[in-house]
């Protein structure tokens, strides 16, 4: 494989990470607020480890260290009188990534914003649209919710580098989500997966990749209103990427676990700590990552 075919298969992997969207734990993704209730998310998230290439490839201790802010705002809304919510997230990242790739020390170091990314969610069976005083009767058991998720071409992208913090193209994850509650335990399935769109300058050429499917696994324990901790892993295949129609031995099969305490500060704030690390990575980044979020709840009658 020439050296600049390897430089160009090293990014198509390198650019994931970027924006590792099929890495996410989020438990209690479609818990239920009362209409009109609002939110504002702000969050620190540090990641760092290994990077697993195709075994042929002449690249040797990849590694990279990334750190990211993030800004979230969210409703609550009332859809065909079931209970939904629509949030907007808006992300910038820096770090470092090194390797050596035939016998060459290469290093990166990449300061900007991420694509962001708009969610709306709705439950489909088991919470209908509440206000506050329905809400504080609802006893739920068993939900059952849908969401779209879109990440649009916005972060920060320069066809003429191979690494880049933005993507260039779109991408989209529709998903279904089950919950059940026993007593103060939660146990959430969630089975969703991610679609691109082609980047059509990836250093000139056209990079396609191929959909990755993605399934989370929740289990958390509620202590009071509020204050849960979870167990989380996931598992996501796929993602295949192709340059000009010639496809690269990228398939992704990797797996990752981790943990996150929510823990109430005032009535309307919160603080949310999470960590995860890979427990399976054929190819990809094989990081620990811990992350801090605080929460500010109004509206809605809270």
């Amino acid at each position: 494989m020439s050296c600049k075919r390897t430089y160009l298969v090293a990014a198509t992997i390198l650019v994931g990470l970027m924006r590792s969207v099929a890495q996410e734990l989020e438990p209690r993704a479609y818990s239920v607020s009362p209409t009109g209730a609002n939110f504002v998310v702000a969050g620190f998230a540090r990641s760092a480890g290994d990077i697993d290439f195709d075994p042929a490839l002449p690249i040797e201790n990849a590694s990279a260290r990334l750190y990211s802010n993030f800004f979230a705002y969210g409703r609550s809304a009332d859809f065909l009188g079931r209970s939904a919510s629509v949030a907007v997230t808006l992300p910038y990242l820096w770090g470092n990534l090194q390797g050596t790739i035939s016998g060459a020390a290469v290093q990166a170091r990449r300061s900007g914003l991420m694509n962001p990314a708009m969610r709306f969610s709705v439950n489909l069976y088991g919470a209908q649209a509440m206000d506050l005083e329905e809400f504080a009767r609802y006893r739920r058991k068993t939900i059952v919710g849908a969401s779209l998720a879109i990440v649009a071409p916005l972060g920060q992208y320069d066809p003429a580098r191979l690494i880049n913090i933005g993507t260039n193209r779109w991408a989209a994850k529709p998903e279904l989500g089950i919950s059940r509650r026993f007593g103060n335990w939660f146990f959430d399935l969630y089975l969703g997966a991610w679609f691109f769109s082609a980047n059509e300058n990836f250093k000139g050429r056209v990079r396609t990749q191929d959909p990755i499917i993605s399934t989370q696994t929740h289990v958390s324990y509620a202590f009071r209103p509020r204050l849960w901790a979870a167990f989380d892993t996931n598992f996501y295949t796929g993602g295949t990427t192709s340059i000009d129609g010639l496809r690269n031995r990228d398939l992704q099969r990797n797996s990752r676990v981790g943990g996150t305490i929510s823990i109430p500060m005032t009535k309307r704030q919160s603080l949310k700590f999470s960590g995860s690390t890979g427990a399976v990575t054929n190819i990809g980044a094989d990081f620990i990552s811990i992350g801090v979020a605080y929460q500010y709840l109004w509206g809605g009658g809270l």
